[in-house]
């Protein structure tokens, strides 16, 4: 299994390490997800998401090409945002979900699931009619994730950088814990607050202990996948794998508002989108609530009242606070409106579930 520079701190540290995307992360603590969440959600904790992929689009074709390649229209990312994206798969699916950076002229980041590092490098190599320079940084750089209400009064105490003034989905580049050149995203994947951290592998180690050694006075913890999973599915958040996939496509997973059918925007899988749009689908993916005691897991059927099947959890899992089920799942469009009822069937039993927003 590949490493990041923070894998031994995680097995000193007591974690429960598991192979994830290739990689041997930690899912949890010994303090257990449970407390992991709550530390988020009320203080900080960290993330080690260096087994994320990056990599750089560069040159004067570099805006052409990723208004191809991706779904949101780049053309309005100004120097120092950040946006949500994703791959269309020329067939009506999802070939990953991403952020780009507009880091300087004609220079963009790219930030791809783990788990796709290798298909998504191949399909922007495939794609790149334009002559755009690329280049994977994914296996030099390393990321965390620092989140949480009290993140940001604890990354300030750390760097010279006006945290206050980056706004929401932006970025600033500036020495962070006396390492040069770290990236500040105003990003993340809790809906808690909070920035992630991009700096090269070498220097992890330096701000893991700059980090720990500042948050001690907001009981700053080390997070894992486990409470990762929980916090990103308590927003809403989706997961490829489970929520989008290369059968699923943006308009149904509820994505349109980063499908822009601008003009001059020629991308990949546009007008079948665009149909998708005007049309209409048959299947939506929601977010739902169980009213009964249970975990919904994916795969997990969903049926209506005449238990007749109408779709499929796609992520679930018990909030640890209120105990209540929470989901996300593809059903037929007439049950998709918030207020709907359905089932889920959990083993021999139908628990009902309502859709939220």
């Amino acid at each position: 299994m590949k490493t990041t520079p923070f894998t031994d701190l995680h097995i000193a540290l007591g974690a429960k390490m598991h192979e994830f995307a290739g990689y041997n992360m930690p899912i949890e603590y010994p303090s257990g997800i449970t407390d992991e969440h709550l530390t988020v959600r009320g203080g900080v904790g960290v993330f080690d998401v260096s087994h994320m992929g990056e990599f750089w689009v560069k040159g004067p074709n570099a805006l052409a090409f990723l208004q191809k390649v991706t779904s949101n229209d780049v053309s309005i990312l100004p120097i120092g945002k950040a946006q949500y994206s994703c791959f269309p798969n020329g067939k009506g699916g999802i070939v990953d979900d991403l952020l780009v950076y507009h880091y300087e002229s004609n220079k963009y980041l790219l930030v791809v699931n783990a788990s796709n590092i290798e298909k998504d490098w191949n399909w922007c190599v495939a794609n790149n009619t334009e002559g755009a320079v690329l280049e994977n940084a994914s296996y030099h750089m390393a990321q965390l994730a620092v989140q949480g209400p009290k993140a940001t009064e604890l990354l300030q105490k750390l760097t010279k950088v006006d945290l206050s003034k980056i706004p929401y989905y932006g970025f600033a580049v500036g020495d962070f814990a006396g390492v040069y050149e770290v990236i500040l995203s105003n990003t993340g994947y809790t809906g808690a607050g909070g920035f992630e951290l991009y700096f090269y592998n070498e220097y992890g180690p330096k701000i893991w202990e700059a980090l720990f050694t500042a948050g001690a006075e907001f009981g700053i913890k080390p997070i894992g996948l486990g409470a990762r999973d929980s916090l990103r599915l308590e927003k809403g958040y989706c997961l490829y794998g489970n929520d989008i996939d290369d059968t699923t496509s943006p308009i149904e997973a509820g994505l349109g508002w980063i499908t822009k059918f601008v003009d001059g925007k020629d991308f990949i899988d546009r007008p079948l989108l665009e149909k998708q749009k005007a049309e209409g689908v048959t299947r939506k993916l929601v977010r739902f609530e169980l009213k009964e005691r249970g975990i919904p897991r994916h795969g997990y059927q969903i049926a209506n009242e005449n238990d007749e099947i109408i779709g499929e959890v796609s992520s679930g899992t018990m909030l640890p606070d209120t105990k209540v089920g929470i989901g996300m799942g593809y059903v037929q469009a007439a049950y998709s409106k918030p207020g709907s009822t359905f089932f889920i069937k959990i083993r021999a039993k139908n628990l009902e579930a309502t859709v939220v927003k």
